[in-house]
């Protein structure tokens, strides 16, 4: 069976271009064969296919090419023609979606959606973001009209999608790489970090993007640090928004390390290197690293919301905007 699988942005940095990656493994190995369809992607493949359909360098002009790209009628038609022998077209993420859809229409093929959910507009500050984001989320809920079926990784995500467009989904949570497990040596992590062994190490890892809460994060960080002054943050992530990680890097204390990319083979022990894996986003379908920190056998200080009640088995879930409380956690568990 040839299998297509869609994703935006096939790069380690992104939680579905990841889940996307161990699909296309699991299907090649059951004797399909696979194809990743991308407008971007750096990973290599591996028992599958990967063909990247291209999009503008400039990470600005990306995200408006990625909200309008159903407008680039060579390009949706040439990748629509690219899969008519295709008997299953998988589509983790709009605009792929639009894709899959006129696939579908043309030439029959199963077309599967896997919810990996939108993040709320009303998260981020910036009027013209608040734009995007609702837009973002107008264009995948209309991609969605020619779905054969659904798949969401959380019960929060098959409820959002229930509530938002009458569509039923199955739930399946995303499956944690091997790789990740208790027994890894963090200590060349920390020697590369300059973190000494009587430091206490917290680690974020994730998009630098205004959902994600990383202010609130940093802020937390101050009044951890006004207590155990020998505790260092790790943000790892590829700045997304520009705007938003400079202001970052200008409100982060000295104990703050910002790190704009981990090499996919060594992030088992940077889970390996942390005391503690922290988050305080506010908006998060499934939220892979929480599973992968646990699964390294680290506890995990987040508030409860999204799918976070799901998937934090190991650590302390906490209101909303305690500020203070989530601080505290942190404390406590160090301690």
């Amino acid at each position: 069976m040839k299998t297509a699988i869609l994703t935006s942005t096939f790069s380690h940095y992104s939680g579905p271009d990841r889940v996307a990656e161990q699909q296309a493994k699991e299907y090649s190995s059951k004797g399909n064969e696979v194809t990743v369809f991308a407008l971007e992607g750096n990973i290599k493949p591996d028992g599958y296919k990967l063909e990247i359909l291209g999009m503008p360098k400039s990470l600005f002009l990306q995200r408006v090419y990625r909200l309008f790209f159903f407008l680039d009628f060579l390009k949706m038609s040439k990748a629509v023609n690219k899969l008519k022998d295709y008997n299953l077209i998988i589509s983790h993420q709009y605009p792929m979606n639009s894709i899959a859809s006129e696939a579908k229409r043309h030439y029959g093929i199963k077309y599967i959606y896997y919810n990996h959910g939108v993040g709320y507009s009303e998260l981020f500050s910036n009027p013209l973001e608040k734009i995007y984001m609702k837009l973002f989320g107008y264009f995948t809920k209309l991609s969605l009209n020619s779905v054969d079926e659904a798949v969401s990784v959380s019960k929060f995500l098959k409820d959002e999608l229930k509530k938002e467009t009458g569509i039923d989904s199955e739930v399946v949570y995303n499956k944690i790489d091997p790789r990740y497990r208790k027994g890894l040596s963090g200590k060349a992590v920390r020697k590369k970090l300059r973190v000494e062994d009587k430091e206490k190490l917290l680690f974020f890892i994730g998009r630098l993007s205004p959902h994600k809460n990383i202010h609130t994060l940093l802020k937390i960080f101050d009044i951890v640090n006004e207590e155990m002054q020998n505790t260092k943050l790790l943000i790892a992530g590829k700045p997304t928004f520009k705007r938003y990680y400079k202001e970052l890097k200008e409100a982060a204390n000295k104990n703050v390390i910002f790190k704009e990319s981990i090499n996919d083979k060594e992030l088992p022990n940077y889970y390996a290197a942390c005391n503690l894996y922290v988050t305080a986003s506010l908006w998060e379908g499934f939220d892979l690293p929480v599973a992968e920190a646990q699964a390294c056998g680290k506890k995990v200080v987040a508030f409860g919301i999204g799918s976070h009640p799901e998937i934090v088995k190991n650590g302390i879930l906490v209101k909303k905007d305690d500020i203070d409380g989530f601080a505290d956690a942190i404390i406590r568990l160090l301690k």
